[in-house]
């Protein structure tokens, strides 16, 4: 029974380290998002159709979906949005080969339908802000959080590029080492540091609403439930004394 105890509390320690993968030690940042802040997830969708959806996918979101949910028209659905698809039912696919995708970076370019649960959205946030220039990669890229990514920066347009910058330590061994300690602006981008910022923010907020479309009815509907409890607890409090109030001790 002690062995069996032991085991479970090693589960339940090691369980939040499952449940969010080892970086390369980079510090994350703070994605800020807002799942009910409509506005944001419209900016997001668009900004994901015009920039992800050409190497990944969403196939566990509709189009008709995102419409119902963020408030769209059919027409401005089409308009805007529905780049892949040609019926507003179709799954959110990207056009790109899986074939020509390997060829071309060595892997297929992941589905994005559930990388903000799985990865985490501060995760994603700092990843996609994280990229600077390596001329020893393929892509003249790499990105600080997971070294070594076969993904272009395909933001560098907006954001600009960046150039690492490193400290040198002695290892225990006496030889010196050099850590990635930061990024910092080499040649400025078509937005502003804030502006940048604020897309990779949107962004982000629509890939954490695809990975839960629920989630932010269920945190209005929590608001409420928890109101009702405590309502209920207030009168099962005063209907408990009245009940007792005559009994002697």
């Amino acid at each position: 029974m002690t062995r069996v105890r032991g085991l479970l509390c090693i589960v339940v320690l090691a369980w939040p380290l499952a449940a969010h993968p080892m970086t390369s030690g980079y510090p994350l940042q703070d994605a800020g998002t807002d799942v009910g802040n409509l506005a944001s997830l419209q900016r997001g969708a668009r900004n994901f159709v015009n920039y992800c959806l050409g190497c990944h996918s969403a196939r566990y979101m509709r189009y008709s979906q995102v419409a119902d949910d963020l408030a769209l028209t059919e027409t401005e659905l089409r308009e805007n949005l529905m780049f892949t698809g040609t019926r507003v039912f179709d799954a959110m696919l990207t056009s790109m080969p899986p074939e020509q995708a390997r060829k071309w970076f060595g892997n297929t370019p992941p589905d994005l339908s559930l990388i903000a649960r799985s990865r985490g959205v501060d995760y994603v946030y700092t990843f996609l802000k994280s990229f600077y220039a390596d001329p020893s990669r393929p892509t003249g890229v790499n990105n600080a959080l997971l070294a070594n990514t076969v993904m272009p920066h395909v933001l560098a347009g907006l954001q600009g590029v960046q150039r690492p910058r490193y400290e040198t330590t002695t290892g225990n061994d006496g030889k010196s080492h050099e850590h990635l300690v930061g990024l910092e602006a080499r040649t400025a981008g078509d937005m502003s540091a804030a502006e940048f910022e604020g897309f990779v923010r949107d962004t982000v907020n629509f890939l954490e609403y695809v990975s839960e479309p629920a989630k932010a009815q269920r945190r209005s509907l929590g608001v409420w439930v928890i109101l009702y409890l405590m309502m209920f607890v207030a009168f099962a409090y005063f209907l408990k004394k009245e009940y007792w109030k005559d009994v002697k001790s």
